[in-house]
C-alpha cells in the first residue's frame, strides 16, 4: 500500500526575483526556513506560484536543487517537473530526482489539449523513468484539459502515481474520484477556499498559496481536519475567506507577491506576461491584509 507524500499543508512556494529579475536566493532561502518553522509538512517548488512557466530549464533546476539543499531534510520537497512536452517533463523529473527531491508535481499538459488516453500514456511513460512518486496537477482553468474519474481509475493502478493535487474546484469530479479509486490513491486541495470540504471528502491535506503568507493558519486548518475536528476546521476556513479571495483577485502569483512584499518579504518582481498588480485590486487586497492583522 502507498502512503501519502505529506499529509497536512504544503506552500506552493514563490520564487523570488530581484531587481534584475534573476531568482533571489537569499529571500527564496528566507521564505524557505519560515515556511519549516511555521510548522508546514512539505514544501512545493517550482509550480505554478513558483513561475516556472517562465523559468529556463537552467533556472528550473538550480532552483530544484537550491531548494533540496536548503530544506536539507527536515520536510519533504515536491519538485514540479510538468510540461506539455513529455521528453522535457522525463528531463525534469530526472534532474529533480538526481537532486534529491522526494516526490514530483506533474500538471497537465497544456496547450496541446490531450485525450485522456494521451493523459495516461503521459503519465505512465513518465513513470517509467523515474524512481520517485508522483502527484498529478488537474488545474483545467489554466492547462484546458481535466481529469476524469475513469482516467484517474487507470492512474491509480499505477504504484508510482501517489495522487493528485486537484484543482479543479469540481466536487462531483472528487467524490467520483474517491469511490472508483483505491483508498491509497491520495488526494490533495488545490484551491486555498476549498480545503475543509475537500478534506472532509477525503482529501489528505493542501499544497497551498496563502500558506506563503498566512502558514501557520493553513497548518493549523488542515491538521484539524487530519484530526476530524471539522468544525474548528470550518471556522478558520470561513475566517480567513476574505484574504483568500484577495489573493486571487487576480492571477496567481500576482497577488500572492504583492502581499509578501507588502509585508517586507521581498518576493520581487514577476515576469512578463504576468504584470504588477492593478491599483484598484491591490487597495482590496492591503484592506483584507490590515483587516487580519498582516499589516500595521
Amino acid at each position: 500500500m502507498r502512503s501519502p507524500v505529506f499529509t497536512g499543508s504544503c506552500p506552493a512556494l514563490v520564487t523570488p526575483f530581484d531587481q534584475n529579475g534573476s531568482i533571489n536566493y537569499d529571500a527564496f532561502g528566507k521564505l524557505i526556513d519560515d515556511q519549516i518553522a511555521a510548522g508546514v509538512d512539505a514544501v512545493c517548488v517550482c509550480g505554478t506560484t513558483g513561475e516556472s512557466a517562465t523559468m529556463s530549464i537552467r533556472e528550473h533546476i538550480a532552483a530544484v536543487e537550491f531548494c533540496v539543499k536548503r530544506v536539507d531534510h527536515r520536510v519533504k520537497v515536491i519538485a514540479g517537473s510538468g510540461s506539455n512536452d513529455t521528453s522535457a517533463a522525463v528531463y525534469l523529473s530526472q534532474h529533480a530526482q538526481d537532486s534529491g527531491a522526494d516526490a514530483l508535481l506533474h500538471v497537465t499538459p497544456y496547450y496541446n489539449k490531450a485525450s485522456q488516453t494521451g493523459l495516461i500514456k503521459h503519465y505512465e511513460y513518465i513513470s517509467d523513468r523515474t524512481d520517485l512518486p508522483i502527484i498529478l496537477y488537474n488545474v483545467p482553468s489554466r492547462t484546458g484539459v481535466s481529469f476524469t474519474a475513469d482516467t484517474y481509475k487507470v492512474l491509480s493502478e499505477n504504484p508510482k502515481i501517489n495522487g493528485v493535487k486537484e484543482a479543479s474546484g469540481n466536487f462531483s469530479l472528487l467524490a467520483h474520484t474517491r469511490y472508483l479509486c483505491p483508498d491509497d490513491f491520495y488526494i490533495w486541495s488545490g484551491n486555498d477556499d476549498q480545503v475543509v470540504p475537500m478534506m472532509a471528502l477525503g482529501a489528505k491535506g493542501v499544497i497551498s498559496v496563502a500558506s506563503n503568507i498566512i502558514p501557520e493558519v493553513m497548518v493549523q486548518m488542515s491538521h484539524w481536519c487530519l484530526d476530524n475536528d471539522f468544525e474548528s476546521a470550518a471556522k478558520l476556513q470561513i475566517e480567513y475567506m476574505d484574504l483568500i479571495d484577495a489573493l486571487f483577485c487576480e492571477v496567481n502569483p500576482i497577488p500572492v507577491k504583492a502581499a509578501m512584499n507588502l509585508m517586507g518579504m521581498e518576493a520581487g518582481s514577476l515576469r512578463l506576461p504576468l504584470c504588477d498588480i492593478s491599483d484598484k485590486n491591490l487597495a482590496v487586497l492591503r484592506t483584507s491584509m490590515e483587516r487580519m492583522g498582516l499589516l500595521k
